[in-house]
């Protein structure tokens, strides 16, 4: 693993002392990883967003679209009659 050394104003690094002691960080690191990996997963989702916005519009999910789609999620929360076997 690699080391940064970043430097804060005495705000901002109380905040973070605040926030590991709040939310059960070990250390000051854990946090800094943490907002890390959720502005890379921000990121992400906005690329898929955006990928989205800029595709060909698909079917409208109409009232029919969500009645397949619950009839989908009955049969899959249904026991299979091999699995009790």
């Amino acid at each position: 693993m690699s080391t940064m050394n970043i430097s804060l104003p005495d705000t901002l690094k109380s905040f973070v002392d605040e926030q590991v002691e709040k939310r059960a960080f070990g250390t000051s690191s854990e946090y800094v990883r943490e907002l890390i990996r959720k502005d890379q997963e921000r990121l992400h989702l906005r690329g898929l967003l955006l990928e989205g916005a800029a595709s060909a519009p698909g079917k409208p999910a109409d009232t029919a679209y969500f009645r397949t789609l619950r009839d989908r999620v009955r049969a899959a929360d249904k026991p299979q009659a091999n699995a009790r076997k």
